[in-house]
């Protein structure tokens, strides 16, 4: 294979995510080989994954031989190993909640270039992943828009005095608590500037996403929390800025979408043209405002960085209760404000541990 052709395992590739990153490879054929691909339970689109990028291997959950009896170009390969494999150039984590933890752990040991989407992983164990990568020279490739930007932002720079994350606001933007109470699934589905996943689209319709950034921040640039800040940006325009010492201010600035960051960290360091990339139009570019978020009427926030503050196991266990409440309001079983009562409640009640292992 020519040696500039870069081969990638897409872990999560039937996800928002992992279909984005798909449509990078497209294209950029030239630049790309999927090696292999991981999904959940969504098999019938894995199935068409398989026939159009023909990779050497794939995983599901569920049974080895449930989609692909008697076909000996594609083998099943468990998601760890799939992780580290020396065929994998660059593993893309794209799940969403706790599955991609032990593989992006896995490749972390492997050395591998990691292009991470799934936050919750350096949220629940980020010291153990940044000290295995560390030791095995891995890299850390970050493709949430947020954090993508301030990686674009640090190029070339000091270490910054600020770190400041923008926040769209989500659907309910200016809604009061009363309002809030009453907010159906259906609503908090409808993200006004992204199309993402479920459990990520509500996260951000609470906060608790911008929650998980902070804590995620933290472990990608080695900065406390208290030089990490959050403002409300509803155009979704600028993904982030970085503060210096001397007060200068840099920021990275894009239409909202998510293929953007995703081919950053595929052909980091180079810049690549692509011309399904929409480019901004400083003429018809309206007003950008910005505000601060409301702390009391979304508190997932404000729980996200006691977490990060009481450390050791508190951040795994505000993800783990997270990811609950989120199914349960899924299944019209709990209201919306009842994410962060059970949250907290959890945080409340957890008996954490030090120094903790996986």
């Amino acid at each position: 294979m020519d040696d500039s052709v870069t081969t990638l395992a897409i872990l999560g590739s039937t996800g928002s995510i992992g279909r984005q990153t798909l449509d990078v490879v497209r294209a950029l054929p030239h630049r790309f080989k999927v090696a292999a691909l991981a999904a959940g339970s969504n098999t019938a689109l894995l199935a068409e994954q398989v026939s159009e990028f023909r990779p050497e291997f794939f995983y599901h959950i569920g049974k080895e031989d449930a989609i692909f009896p008697g076909d000996g170009g594609c083998r099943f390969l468990p998601l760890e190993e799939m992780a580290g494999h020396p065929n994998i150039d660059i593993v893309v984590v794209a799940t969403s909640g706790k599955a991609g933890l032990t593989a992006t752990l896995s490749a972390a040991r492997a050395g591998k270039k990691i292009a991470l989407s799934n936050k919750e992983s350096l949220v629940m164990a980020g010291e153990l992943i940044t000290a295995e990568a560390g030791r095995n020279n891995a890299e850390i490739l970050p493709v949430d828009s947020e954090h993508s930007a301030i990686w674009q932002c640090l190029r070339g720079e000091t270490r910054p005095a600020r770190l400041i994350l923008t926040a769209s606001g989500g659907p309910f933007r200016g809604y009061s608590l009363e309002e809030l109470e009453a907010v159906t699934a259906a609503q908090a589905l409808k993200h006004p500037s992204w199309q993402m996943g479920p459990k990520v689209t509500i996260d951000s319709a609470t906060l608790m996403n911008k929650g998980l950034e902070i804590i995620e921040a933290r472990w990608l640039f080695d900065m406390p929390v208290e030089t990490i800040s959050v403002v409300v940006h509803p155009q979704s325009i600028i993904h982030s800025m970085v503060e210096f010492a001397d007060g200068s201010v840099k920021a990275q600035l894009s239409y909202p979408d998510m293929r953007m960051p995703i081919q950053y960290a595929l052909t980091y360091p180079e810049r690549l043209p692509n011309a399904t990339l929409r480019k901004i139009d400083w003429s018809d570019m309206k007003d950008l405002t910005f505000s601060k978020p409301e702390r009391k009427v979304f508190p997932c926030l404000g729980l996200a960085a006691e977490a990060l503050q009481k450390g050791q196991t508190y951040p795994a266990a505000l993800c783990g209760a997270d990811e609950a409440a989120v199914e349960l309001f899924l299944a019209d079983r709990i209201g919306f404000m009842d994410i962060p009562r059970l949250v907290e409640q959890a945080l409340a009640e957890h008996e954490p541990a030090g120094n903790p292992d996986l």
